[in-house]
């Protein structure tokens, strides 16, 4: 067993869950992750690719099991209850663009786009962006939409179309369909709620489809090095997602946004310096 490989797990596990549901990019920290400790070299890289993907698995139970009550509560009234039904159809709407244009460009995107460089630019403007909604939100004060029961499939459609722009690494998923919903007139908890709820086939079947159309590369021996990123996946997610919705609750996005437009500068800066290599 080594040891070191799965410290190095344990930290991509930390690192997905801690970001995937924040505004500042899951896939992006986990570019920068894999090519400062080296888990690609160490796990080989097409199957630390597979692993990134998986684990995501493991931070979305953590969303479950936060909401399992509104799942619960939505599985079992599907057959009578209109606002279950709504609310149902909406997540499907908004899930279907994402899986339309992940499978036309997702190999594209893997091939030309996993760079550490695209990441940092990606941060930087996503930050830009955040602001901007923040701003028009201060300025305006009001929200069309103040429950997700309120969304309309239009509404869940354009955020959906939205969350498409997360192919893009370093965008965020999280931030894409957050902001974007704010922008189209969701409150921020909304939004926020409603990004959580986007996530859960979103990244399940991502999961899925990886490991089904990789599985050429795995074997059983590769279960316990999963299981690991799965499991400190779930915990950080658990953590952060029930910090994440007290936390909109009476506070803005802004500090992510700097934070973006920090971490993206350091990247670009210590890799034109050549004070760190951010291996692509």
């Amino acid at each position: 067993m080594d040891i070191v490989l799965f410290l190095k797990a344990a930290v991509m596990g930390i690192v997905e869950g801690l970001t995937e549901f924040l505004p500042i990019s899951s896939t992006g920290h986990l570019i920068l992750a894999n090519a400062l400790m080296d888990f690609g070299g160490s796990a080989g890289a097409e199957k630390a690719k597979v692993f990134e993907i998986a684990i995501q698995t493991g931070a979305i139970f953590a969303v479950i099991l936060v909401y399992l009550q509104r799942i619960k509560d939505t599985v079992t009234g599907l057959r009578t209850d209109p606002v279950a039904q709504r609310f149902a159809l909406n997540v499907i709407i908004g899930f279907l663009p994402a899986v339309v244009m992940g499978l036309m460009l997702g190999k594209l995107v893997k091939e030309h786009l996993f760079t550490p460089t695209v990441v940092a630019t990606t941060f930087i403007i996503g930050g830009f962006f955040i602001m901007l909604a923040e701003k028009l939100t201060a300025r305006y004060q009001t929200s069309r939409v103040e429950s997700m029961d309120d969304m309309t499939p239009l509404d869940a459609l354009k955020v959906g179309l939205v969350q498409c722009l997360a192919l893009v690494p370093g965008t965020s998923r999280s931030g894409a369909t957050i902001i974007g919903g704010m922008l189209m007139g969701l409150s921020r908890k909304t939004a926020t709620d409603y990004s959580f709820f986007l996530g859960i086939p979103t990244l399940v079947g991502a999961g899925a489809y990886s490991l089904y159309k990789e599985r050429a590369l795995l074997s059983l021996a590769d279960l316990p090095l999963f299981l690991t990123g799965l499991v400190f996946a779930f915990l950080s997610a658990w953590v952060c997602v029930r910090w994440l919705i007290r936390y909109v609750s009476s506070h803005n996005f802004m500090p992510f946004a700097w934070y973006r437009i920090a971490f993206g500068v350091l990247i670009l800066v210590t890799s034109h310096l050549g004070w760190i290599t951010w291996a692509e």
